[in-house]
């Protein structure tokens, strides 16, 4: 949202990812929550067994507190098949896990070059759970950076569909990078919220 204080000094340019969807009627209200800058790797990892995450708490706060007050404040649609998760990184990791955990608040979740290596892989044993009704994923990573092929194949083994409730992308060229995510994120919103 502002190079200031983003992390690495890159946006995603969200507003205009958002802004680009009006071709096929979607007008997302999109809500940023900043992280715990270095406390992040703990903030985000929802496995309390590996560096002592508090991930599940962060989980339990946008479902039962932010995602209630959002609704409750803006015109919203309400509904899981309307409510999206998106991340990167270690926020495509706890997107992911809140995905899983609070599925009849959220529909839709998109990870993109998700730390899958967190805990061992952990969030991969939840991959294989059936895919909930209306549920969609995106995820995503460069092929300079260790890869979600494994993700996506478990989720495909779940019942996701490529191409219409399942999307992996690879990005040629791209690396684990602010820069990175920003150029997918206008792919990924058209996807989730289609």
């Amino acid at each position: 949202f502002d190079p200031a204080v983003s992390y690495a000094g890159v946006t995603w340019d969200v507003a205009a990812a958002a802004e680009s969807l009006a071709d096929i009627g979607r007008q997302p209200i999109v809500v940023g929550l900043y992280h715990g800058g270095r406390r992040r790797i703990r903030e985000y990892n929802p496995f309390a067994h590996w560096r002592n995450g508090r991930g599940a708490n962060y989980a339990r706060f946008v479902a039962e507190t932010v995602k209630p007050m959002i609704d409750a404040t803006f015109r919203t649609l309400p509904e899981r098949e309307h409510s999206a998760l998106l991340g990167s990184s270690m926020g495509g990791l706890i997107s992911l896990y809140t995905y899983y955990v609070y599925g009849e608040t959220f529909g839709r979740c998109g990870a993109m070059s998700p730390s899958l290596w967190v805990a061992g892989g952990a969030i991969l044993k939840m991959a294989p759970a059936p895919r909930p009704a209306g549920g969609r994923i995106y995820v995503d990573n460069g092929d300079q950076e260790p890869g979600a092929q494994r993700l996506a194949l478990l989720l495909e083994q779940a019942g996701y569909t490529p191409g219409r409730t399942l999307r992996y992308v690879v990005g040629a060229g791209e690396g684990h990078t602010e820069a990175a995510w920003a150029r997918r994120l206008p792919g990924a919103l058209r996807f989730l919220l289609s």
